[in-house]
């Protein structure tokens, strides 16, 4: 196998230096086929973000346009791509319809954005800055192992070849409806995790989304991880997934119960549309 380049870039908030020079010298063990490549952007600080909006979007251009990388690799989630994400999609050339783009968290907004307009292939998957977490190398090894190698080992153990997927964090998903982001969920399964969100907020964000997909045609939904929820001030009387299961019933799309996503270590790679046998 030749080596394999991957651009990182920052679309949303910061990684530091050391991370990135840290991250570089265990890869280089785990994945010695791998080159990472980091944007200085990634290390920018304006305010909650990664740099003001144009650095964000330049720095994501120019990687996705850059015909030495096989692969755009989302640094961390946070808040911000949402605000680039209609300028990128116009720059972009012939070069980056061969990429390979992976992230989750707010990240959810640019891997919707490219799957609609084809650019590429997505996955919803690890991040650099899952090092961060304890035993996060794993998550991180396992992004790797599935942009660098394409190792179906790494994949959400649900996934099926021949089936639709896409998976999303809720909040950033429920955001995404009524705005040029979201694609076509015709056909797809889709797996949604989320964290540090009240269970009624959770509500109110899937009743948007599963309304909006009612009559879209959505083969069915997985749910993933919902962590770190906050305690209210009296309890709300459902769990998550009594949640998913009233909504999906109300609204009569498939629940196909778990998935093995989530703001952790354990989170598994979902590749956006059909997956190759």
């Amino acid at each position: 196998m030749g080596q394999v380049r991957i651009g990182i870039c920052a679309p949303s908030t910061p990684l530091y230096p050391e991370e990135a020079e840290q991250l570089i010298s265990l890869i280089g063990q785990s994945h010695p086929e791998a080159e990472l490549v980091f944007h200085d952007q990634c290390f920018a600080i304006e305010g909650h973000f990664a740099g003001k909006d144009d650095l964000r979007s330049s720095a994501f251009v120019s990687l996705a346009n850059d015909p030495s990388l096989d692969a755009v690799w989302f640094a961390r989630g946070g808040y911000g791509a949402a605000r680039i994400a209609d300028d990128i999609l116009a720059q972009l050339a012939p070069a980056a319809h061969g990429k390979n783009y992976m992230g989750y968290s707010d990240g959810g907004n640019l891997l919707g954005a490219l799957y609609k307009a084809g650019i590429g292939t997505q996955a919803h998957g690890p991040m650099p800055v899952d090092m961060r977490r304890d035993g996060g190398m794993a998550a991180v090894n396992r992004g790797l192992d599935w942009l660098v190698r394409q190792d179906k080992a790494a994949l959400e153990p649900h996934i099926e070849t021949g089936q639709k997927y896409a998976a999303f964090n809720l909040m950033t998903l429920a955001m995404m409806v009524g705005t040029p982001l979201l694609p076509d969920m015709e056909g797809h399964v889709l797996m949604i995790e989320e964290i540090a969100e009240y269970l009624y907020a959770f509500d109110r964000a899937l009743f948007n989304v599963t309304t909006y997909l009612a009559d879209k045609g959505l083969a069915g939904l997985r749910l993933g991880r919902v962590s770190d929820v906050p305690e209210n001030n009296r309890p709300f009387g459902e769990e998550a997934e009594e949640i998913v299961l009233r909504l999906c019933d109300r609204y009569d799309i498939p629940y196909l119960g778990s998935a093995d996503i989530g703001h952790d270590v354990d989170n598994k790679v979902v590749p956006f549309g059909v997956i190759a046998a």
